[in-house]
C-alpha cells in the first residue's frame, strides 16, 4: 500500500463512516493488530484507527492504561523483547525475577535501572515470600498413616454409602459369528 494511500485509509475524517469501516475491515485481518492498539494506547496517540479502533473507542482503554496487567507482555519481557511495563507488569517482573534466582545486577540491566535499586527490589520480593510464609504458614509434607487392623470378632466397620468397591465380574466374551443386530 501507498503511503498517502495509508494515510487516506487509516486517518479517516470523523464522519466518513465507510472509510472508518473500510480501515477497520483491514485492520481485522492485521496480524500485528494488537501489538498496533499497544503503541497507540502507550504514546497517547489521538488520531486515527489503530489496532482497529478510533480515538473514542481507545479511550477507555487508554484511560485504565496504568492498570493494566497482561501476562503476555510480562512473559515477551522475560523473553528479551523490550517492553514499556506499566506498575503492575513491572512488580510481577520483580517477583517472577526473585522467584527466577535473577541477581541484582541482571535486573538492573533488564529494567534500566541502578544496580542499588534492583538489589533494594529483590529484598522487598524475598520480604514478601517470607512474610507470606510467616502468615501463612508453609505447608508440611503429609504423613502416611498406618493401617489399623479390624478388631477380631466385631461387627465389620459401617461403610459409607457409595464407598464400597465393586463385585469382580468376570468378562463374557462375544462370539465372532455373533449378529451385531440392527446398527449393522
Amino acid at each position: 500500500m501507498d503511503v498517502e494511500d495509508a494515510d487516506a485509509v487509516f486517518f479517516p475524517l470523523p464522519r466518513d463512516h465507510e472509510a472508518i469501516a473500510e480501515a477497520k475491515e483491514l485492520c481485522g485481518w492485521c496480524p500485528v493488530r494488537s501489538d498496533c492498539l499497544n503503541f497507540a494506547l502507550e504514546n497517547v496517540l489521538k488520531e486515527g484507527i489503530w489496532g482497529g479502533l478510533t480515538e473514542a473507542e481507545r479511550r477507555p482503554w487508554h484511560d485504565g492504561l496504568h492498570q493494566r496487567l497482561d501476562y503476555r507482555r510480562v512473559t515477551s519481557f522475560f523473553l528479551g523483547r523490550d517492553v514499556h511495563l506499566t506498575e503492575a507488569e513491572r512488580q510481577v517482573v520483580i517477583d517472577h525475577a526473585y522467584v527466577r534466582g535473577w541477581r541484582p545486577d541482571r535486573l538492573a540491566t533488564a529494567l534500566q535501572i541502578s544496580h542499588k535499586h534492583a538489589r533494594d527490589l529483590l529484598r522487598q520480593a524475598a520480604n514478601k515470600v517470607f512474610d507470606r510464609d510467616r502468615t501463612y504458614g508453609v505447608p508440611r509434607p503429609k504423613k502416611k498413616r498406618k493401617k489399623t487392623a479390624p478388631a477380631a470378632g466385631g461387627p465389620p466397620p459401617a461403610s459409607a454409602p457409595g464407598t464400597q468397591q465393586p463385585a469382580a465380574r468376570p468378562a463374557a466374551s462375544t462370539p465372532a459369528h455373533a449378529s451385531l443386530g440392527k446398527a449393522a
